[in-house]
């Protein structure tokens, strides 16, 4: 198994607006190595959300290559494209994006169902997952019934329950309050800790702040890179 999870070589995203070019991304090159905690770090505009769509293969590079988990985008069709962003990434997003009028554990199977599994057995590892992340006793309620920290709780299970080798995160505190927020970014750390690769799309730098690793991004450009120890962490 490769030890790299994420590989972007020399990548370029520009978008036509008219006849007007705007470039998001301008030769970017960026690896994830499995087991590391990076934040990619901008302010509006920077392009960070553009590297999440690409490093999450929810759309294509004008030019360059994108590799995840070994496979380069540009060499799949749409639902090849689907079936590995289906098995090899698990999605956290700002606004939780629940399932209405469902169930915490049915929202937690849903993603299971779509692998082919019974909808018993993709319920009772939505259980299992959903006790560990502290919602046992909240397995049959609904996201009205969930604070916020709760509901981004379900969120994060749903994306872990496929062992996915990527967790990709987009703002994943911004709809909450401190504490939640604080606890949110506290499991982050506990689930790479357990060896979980998780990259964090965010403009706070406090939230950066608990990523082993910052990548900075500015017009489409990588700043810097700050690393600490990335061998910490892994088990």
């Amino acid at each position: 198994m490769s030890d790299v999870v994420v590989d972007l070589r020399h990548v370029r995203r520009e978008y036509q607006t008219g006849d007007v070019p705007t470039v998001a991304l301008a030769d970017v090159s960026l690896t994830v190595e499995r087991g590391e905690f990076v934040a990619i770090v901008g302010p509006s505009g920077s392009g960070k959300s553009t590297m999440m769509n690409l490093i999450g293969c929810l759309d294509r590079p004008s030019s360059g290559d994108v590799v995840i988990s070994g496979k380069n985008v540009r060499d799949l069709d749409d639902g090849e494209l689907t079936a590995l962003r289906s098995k090899a990434i698990g999605f956290v997003f700002q606004q939780f994006q629940l399932l209405p009028l469902t169930s915490a554990v049915d929202n937690v199977a849903t993603p299971l169902l779509y692998q082919g599994l019974s909808p018993r057995e993709a319920r009772k590892r939505a259980a299992d997952m959903l006790t560990r992340l502290g919602l046992g006793e909240r397995l049959d309620f609904d996201r009205s019934r969930l604070s916020g920290g709760q509901q981004q709780r379900v969120a994060i299970a749903r994306a872990l329950v496929t062992n996915p080798d990527l967790v990709l995160a987009d703002e994943p505190t911004g709809a909450l309050d401190t504490a939640s927020g604080e606890a949110v970014m506290n499991l982050f750390k506990e689930m790479n800790a357990d060896g979980r690769t998780i990259v964090l799309i965010t403009h706070d730098l406090d939230v950066a702040a608990a990523a082993r690793r910052r990548v900075y991004i500015r017009d489409g450009l990588i700043e810097r890179d700050e690393r600490a120890d990335l061998t910490a962490g892994r088990r």
